[in-house]
């Protein structure tokens, strides 16, 4: 009997797991098996592509499927004045920038996102770490928002920059990306609701986007600007993402 190809992957997530706690560490810093890694997450990406055109969906469930709680993972609670202060005013204040090359650059207030179009969808969070939850999520899509910025034709690739910090006050915040094909999928949305009520702050609050065909690392929280870019570059290690520019993660990661 086949594997179904989610359970295969929390279980050799599992594994890699137990592997790192034997001193497998000290492989994944070696240059040779890192370059493999590279090359196997290119190969990787290009056969996922092939055989899932751009327009397949991710699977969607029923309310009587939804996880009884859907668990904070990372940060809970950013330690940011500035974000601390915009939930204390509700975040009435605040407001997603979106920028870089388009041809309109937007500043989007809560109250604006929630009065574009809408999409909701039941869907299953898979964490890198071997956990998975089913939440019931609601928001505006991200195509419908980088419609009306109007990506330039060079833009290649949309940058999630964050409001949470990841190694104490003052440190470097959360950062992600996707390229336009993801950005653009139907089930890939800023989410402002899950199950029915406002996005709560362990979970991302006021924004957080849902990319369902990827890993939850992609899944950005306390979204506070949207930049589209040609190249990764120069975004911090080049790499395309917090956890991928400095602890080994694939930056595509497909599901």
């Amino acid at each position: 009997m086949r594997m179904p190809r989610r359970l295969f992957l929390r279980q050799s997530l599992q594994v890699l797991a137990v592997l790192g706690m034997a001193g497998c560490d000290r492989l994944s810093r070696a240059e040779w098996f890192q370059q493999m890694l590279s090359a196997g997450e290119g190969l990787s990406r290009t056969a996922h592509k092939a055989l899932l055109p751009r327009a397949t969906m991710a699977q969607e469930f029923t309310e009587a499927d939804l996880s009884p709680r859907f668990r904070s993972n990372g940060t809970s609670n950013p330690e940011n004045p500035a974000y601390q202060a915009l939930a204390a005013n509700g975040f009435r204040d605040w407001a997603l920038k979106v920028d870089g090359l388009v041809a309109n650059p937007l500043q989007l207030s809560l109250s604006q996102l929630r009065a574009m179009p809408s999409r909701t969808q039941i869907t299953r969070h898979d964490c890198v770490e071997g956990w998975s939850a089913i939440g019931k999520w609601t928001g505006v899509p991200l195509g419908r928002v980088l419609d009306v910025a109007r990506p330039r034709p060079e833009a290649r690739f949309v940058v999630f920059h964050c409001a949470d910090p990841m190694e104490g006050p003052g440190s470097v915040q959360y950062y992600e990306s996707i390229d336009m094909d993801d950005a653009f999928h139907p089930q890939t949305i800023l989410a402002y609701d899950l199950n029915d009520s406002a996005l709560p702050i362990a979970n991302g609050a006021p924004l957080r986007v849902r990319v369902e065909r990827q890993l939850g690392y992609k899944h950005a929280k306390y979204l506070s600007r949207i930049e589209l870019v040609e190249s990764l570059d120069r975004i911090r290690g080049g790499k395309g993402g917090y956890w991928e520019d400095g602890h080994g993660y694939q930056w595509y990661a497909g599901i």
